[in-house]
């Protein structure tokens, strides 16, 4: 269907069995995500909010229900394909920035390419455009450690980029990092939503969750409150302060 919405999760269901114990972790998520939005989900530990978010980005498969993502119904992929969905459809932001210690940040964004078997000069030409993209241009050769923390992030932020995905999964991006970064953050994520990206955010924090244009919270196993808002402007950062600062 040329209407279908870009991620479609019809009553899902996820158990999870610990010997004799079946924990009911999601319990029947209905859930239409179009291209182009910017969807914040919320709930507290234990709430089936990361169990949904798992199943998003294709590292889980569902016990009951259906997910389509792109129009194509995950559970009918093999793990080739299932892959192949991650590394051409979907960019992965964590809390933890996951880049290699001693890699440059240049290097760190062009190993999703590397396993795309992009050759070389090309890798260096997508990488470099992504962290030019979110502020880090004069940053190329620094490595995590010569990176403050809002740097560290921006670098996994353009390695979700550097593949030209349709879709951004970002589990708690602002964790770790202070209130001002943080909004910084946010203004980036607000920029890529602009520019026609759809973001899927995992969240707890409620400043956070107002930057998105859409709220889904979820509790016990249930998506409880799905609402549409007009997004709080993030205070963007200019991209010389970006340099400096985050």
């Amino acid at each position: 269907m040329v209407d279908e919405p870009l991620i479609r999760v019809a009553d899902v269901e996820k158990v999870y069995k610990t010997g004799d114990v079946e924990v009911r972790a999601l319990r029947g998520v209905s859930l239409d995500v179009r291209p182009g939005e910017f969807v914040a989900i919320m709930g507290s530990s234990g709430s089936g909010k990361s169990t949904l978010m798992n199943l998003l980005g294709c590292l889980d498969r569902p016990t009951a229900g259906s997910y389509r993502l792109a129009g194509r119904e995950v559970a009918r992929m093999n793990k080739n394909e299932l892959a192949e969905v991650r590394s051409e459809i979907l960019g992965f932001v964590f809390q933890s920035f996951n880049l290699l210690a001693r890699t440059s940040a240049l290097e760190n964004v062009e190993l999703p390419l590397v396993y795309r078997g992009v050759g070389g000069a090309e890798r260096h030409r997508r990488a470099k455009h992504a962290l030019e993209r979110v502020g880090l241009g004069a940053r190329l050769d620094h490595t995590p450690a010569q990176l403050s923390g809002g740097q560290q992030q921006r670098v996994a932020i353009a390695r979700a980029l550097v593949g030209d995905p349709k879709v951004i999964l970002a589990d708690e991006p602002t964790g770790n990092l202070d209130s001002q970064t943080s909004v910084d953050v946010m203004a980036l994520f607000q920029e890529l939503g602009q520019a026609g990206i759809t973001i899927v955010l995992v969240t707890h924090e409620p400043d956070i969750a107002e930057c998105a244009s859409r709220v889904v919270v979820v509790k016990d196993g249930l998506i409880v409150t799905d609402r549409r808002q007009e997004p709080r402007p993030a205070r963007a950062a200019s991209t010389a302060s970006a340099e400096v600062h985050p």
